[in-house]
């Protein structure tokens, strides 16, 4: 008998403590598959700060590290150069990467430091109830904004991926989402394409997901898939910003 379907060994069996209807489970699922496929288990290091990513460590079986808000590139980065031969990933949500983790993760990429960074980016702050992040959307109601984000006041969302692109140490920008089958098959494929660019050091690497908070945006586990579909991708268009192994087969072709 042929084995379809199985946990991936670089997940634990810890009970998940996400709220039902949240993707961060599929997220875990896809960096543990891809962890599992190329045996790196045993070589690999992730970091999780402060946010709903805060437990991260309770459902990889690989080893894994604690870090302040917004720190885990800079912790990323000391832990790849004390140890250049492991894989070292981040698993960071939108209020910590784009908020108070801004100065560490565009120094980080601007370095080219050779890790790969996993942002989960479900345009509000999950763990703290609910406030307005850098990515909540023109007229999203949040706790901080009850009468929807007012761009006059409160500025513009941040497009990770974009800003990105533009550094030189970036390897990998992408964009993908989990709301369908087909998204989540090119999210795995882009997650394996970050730890491809690790091992053959090409540099800094980020997948950033499009991720549901149903708790926080009102809405059953359906309806936010939905808002994912009808409202984030037209604001953050999932697609490559810069891919610089397609650079090199395009070079050497």
């Amino acid at each position: 008998m042929s084995v379809v379907f199985k946990k991936p060994h670089a997940l634990t069996d810890t009970p998940t403590h996400y709220c039902p209807g949240c993707t961060h489970g599929i997220i875990h699922r896809l960096v543990a598959e891809v962890i599992d496929e190329m045996d790196i288990e045993g070589d690999t290091i992730g970091i999780c700060p402060v946010g709903c990513s805060v437990m991260a460590y309770d459902y990889f079986n690989c080893d894994m590290i604690e870090a302040p808000h917004g720190r885990a590139p800079a912790i990323a980065t000391g832990v790849k150069r004390a140890y250049p031969d492991k894989y070292v990933f981040t698993y960071q949500g939108d209020g910590d990467l784009a908020a108070i983790g801004t100065a560490e993760t565009v120094h980080c990429a601007t370095r080219g430091e050779n890790v790969v960074i996993i942002f989960v980016n479900n345009t509000t702050y999950g763990m703290t109830g609910g406030q307005m992040a850098p990515t909540t959307l023109p007229g999203q109601v949040t706790q901080t904004t009850p009468t929807g984000r007012n761009t006059s006041f409160a500025g513009y969302p941040i497009r990770v991926c974009e800003m990105l692109s533009t550094l030189d140490g970036v390897a990998l920008a992408q964009r993908v989402s989990v709301d369908s089958i087909q998204n989540i098959k090119d999210a795995k494929k882009a997650v394996r394409k970050a730890f491809e660019n690790q091992k053959h050091k090409r540099g800094f690497s980020i997948v950033e997901f499009l991720s549901t908070c149903p708790t926080n945006w009102g809405l059953d586990p359906i309806q936010s898939l939905e808002r994912i579909r009808t409202e984030c991708i037209p604001y953050y268009p999932l697609g490559v910003y810069k891919d610089i192994s397609t650079e090199e087969v395009l070079e050497n072709d």
